[in-house]
């Protein structure tokens, strides 16, 4: 017996079923890398005061709510896609109206106890509505144009909202996360082809919208020189950083640039430049094979899950993943404008942290319940 949603009764797993099941590799994994920021928030802050304690307080409920997630039947995201995309919607219009104004920009709201960045929970949101929507198509559907049109829509329109926070950087690597979905529910490369060819002649338009500040980044990365002491000092300073660790780095605690302020935003946007003073290229290897095997897990639980919703979750996250570690390390390093986006489990963060843990706990459901068949559900003709 089973039913559209829910699929097979005989899937249920038990308690210690799913303990034997959960990726305890991928928890090792979550683990270390969040200790190493942990520690390089310490150092870069002189003490447990004002990052490190504060993250660690962060990490711990936020790995108890990791495997509260992780033991959830997978089958419950796909019942609750759309509700939580309307819910992070709503709160995507909630900060446009009444929204925390921080650093130029309207990102969070304020409910006393704590602060919500929503377009951080928007990441996965979209991911699950996405997979919602897909797995409900047959082959032959998603080859038709207008059957991209609603989940197109449900891309478009948070990302207009991140836009106006304004906020290009999250808004951008949630039109390529999404782009990962698409490619991999079967959209054919020319429909791609069009897009990209769209938004290549849109960037002269594009580029009168965008503000001063955004403006000034884009002139920074072409020649940080020009502005050596205004907009090109974060960057230039990071470069300083990064070459005078060389291979083994100045040692813990003993970085120059991070240690005597030199270094901008060294607890959220450029904490992996603190990491690579202090520990040289060695350091940012060890951390970029952790970020590595990360995305190694992801994927192939992407790979093993029977399920296309959880195949099309498991390829969103990863890939969310995967964008947020890429650019952050492009951003620090000059191959990319400086874009404001965090190092996953290594930045200062709350609202970050916690999406972050969610979407891991997603991803292991997945990985628990990948022998699980899900019927597909029926879409538009």
């Amino acid at each position: 017996m089973f039913n559209s949603l829910t699929g097979p009764d005989d899937a249920n797993l038990s308690l210690g079923r799913k303990l034997f099941l959960l990726n305890w590799g991928l928890v090792g994994l979550i683990c270390a890398i969040t200790g190493v920021g942990i520690g390089m928030l310490y150092s870069a802050g002189s003490g447990w005061e004002p990052w490190a304690w504060r993250q660690l307080v962060r990490f711990i409920p936020g790995f108890f709510l990791m495997f509260i997630v992780a033991l959830i039947d997978v089958r419950f995201y796909l019942r609750v896609a759309y509700l939580a995309y309307a819910a992070c919607l709503a709160l995507l219009v909630v900060v446009e109206v009444r929204g925390r104004i921080g650093m130029g920009a309207q990102r969070w709201i304020d409910f006393g106890v704590f602060v919500l960045q929503p377009s951080e929970l928007m990441k996965i949101a979209l991911v699950l509505v996405l997979a919602r929507y897909f797995h409900g198509l047959t082959v032959e559907q998603i080859r038709r144009p207008l059957v991209l049109v609603p989940p197109i829509v449900m891309v478009l329109v948070p990302v207009a909202l991140v836009l106006l926070q304004p906020n290009l950087g999250t808004a951008t690597l949630l039109l390529l996360a999404s782009g990962a979905i698409f490619f991999s529910a079967g959209v054919r490369l020319w429909k791609f082809a069009l897009v990209i060819g769209a938004g290549l002649a849109a960037i002269p338009v594009g580029w009168e919208f965008l503000h001063d500040y955004q403006r000034r980044r884009v002139h920074t990365f072409l020649d940080p020189e020009s502005d050596p002491l205004g907009a090109g000092y974060n960057i230039i300073q990071s470069k300083i950083a990064l070459g005078s660790g060389g291979l083994f780095g100045k040692g813990f605690g003993q970085g120059t640039q991070s240690q005597l302020s030199f270094l901008p935003e060294k607890h959220t946007d450029f904490i992996f430049v603190v990491l690579s003073e202090e520990f040289g290229m060695t350091g940012a290897l060890v951390l970029l094979g952790l970020y590595a095997l990360v995305f190694v897990y992801g994927f192939v639980i992407a790979v093993t899950a029977r399920s296309q919703f959880g195949r099309l979750v498991a390829i969103g996250l990863t890939t969310s993943f995967f964008l947020y570690v890429f650019v952050n390390v492009a951003m620090v390093t000059g191959l990319i404008p400086v874009v404001g986006i965090p190092l996953p489990l290594v930045s200062y963060g709350g609202t970050a942290m916690l999406t972050l843990m969610i979407g891991v706990g997603v991803l292991m459901s997945v990985s628990i319940h990948r022998e699980v068949r899900i019927p597909r559900t029926g879409a538009p003709d």
